[in-house]
């Protein structure tokens, strides 16, 4: 599987077409890329890459992007105020793949259990941590935090607050 590249003759003026894969923009980042999947074609996009070699989802993780809107996007990426990020290996020929999505606090994010099963608890901590709803999930509970932990810890809007720490034997006071 390949990038596509820009037309070999753009005209003089025009900016040449980002490389794109599956349908997606590529990007590079550090030297690795990076393919900006939409949420609509983010199970699709998953799949092709699992049969294109890609079998180990190192990473699942989310970015609350709420006091940060001005990330580097490609142009027709629009952000959203989450970002979920993957990181997939194809350990047979070496080579890695980080996948961007954008994701509206509202929505309903496809789970990729069923191609991934070491996701299962990966997207339990993202739901956790920031409150995103993995679809077709097979048990989507609290992962870190206790079952009745009101709100999501990562969340930019996620209030501060003290826990005081209670040392069991210490002298109270001091």
């Amino acid at each position: 599987m390949t990038a596509t590249d820009a037309p070999e003759a753009p005209d003089a003026g025009a900016p040449a077409a980002a490389p794109t894969l599956l349908g997606c923009p590529l990007t590079t980042s550090h030297g690795q890329q990076v393919l900006h999947v939409g949420l609509a074609q983010y199970t699709a996009v998953a799949t092709a890459l699992l049969d294109d070699g890609y079998h180990l989802c190192a990473d699942l993780t989310a970015v609350d992007y709420l006091t940060h809107p001005g990330r580097s996007l490609p142009p027709g990426i629009e952000p959203e105020r989450f970002e979920l990020v993957l990181n997939l290996l194809d350990v047979t020929n070496p080579r890695r793949i980080r996948l961007r999505i954008q994701v509206p606090e509202d929505a309903r994010v496809p789970s990729l259990f069923t191609l991934w099963p070491g996701t299962e608890a990966m997207e339990r901590e993202v739901f956790d941590m920031f409150g995103l709803t993995f679809e077709g999930h097979p048990d989507l509970t609290r992962i870190l935090m206790p079952e009745d932990w009101v709100g999501h810890p990562l969340r930019k809007d996620y209030d501060i607050g003290r826990i005081p720490v209670q040392f069991k034997g210490a002298p109270e006071g001091r």
